[in-house]
């Protein structure tokens, strides 16, 4: 049963335009996600908005808005084929169980400048 859904655009330029100010890597993504960003190269920007969208549908999806957790906090990975997932820490955990969720679902595309993430809260 789906418990949450949350859906984010992002604009790639932005996050070329952000990512010349080193502290907004730090504030928004964790180590291991900056540096999946930084080995992109010449994708870095594009790459930048699938997460940060990622990390936006997320907190759409629990319905909490994002004082709930920082960006640092939600953390997107890539399995060995390149799928995107959620990392899920204890806090988030806690969150959807309070959502009477038990698995948040990712997809992650991007286009004409644009990069969007959906997320599935399933319960």
């Amino acid at each position: 049963m789906i418990r949450g859904l949350g859906i984010d655009l992002c604009e790639i330029k932005r996050m070329e335009d952000a990512l010349t100010h080193p502290r907004f890597l730090l504030r928004i993504f964790s180590e291991e996600e900056q540096a999946y960003i930084l080995s992109k190269k010449a994708m870095a920007a594009q790459t930048a908005a699938g997460l940060f969208a990622a990390k936006e549908a997320f907190l759409k999806a629990l319905g909490t808005g994002i004082s709930s957790l920082s960006m640092c906090e939600i953390r997107v990975a890539h399995d060995e084929r390149g799928a995107p997932y959620y990392l899920l820490g204890d806090k988030q955990k806690e969150q959807l169980a309070e959502r009477q969720a038990e698995a948040a679902h990712l997809s992650i595309t991007h286009d004409g400048g644009m990069a969007a993430a959906v997320c599935i809260l399933e319960g």
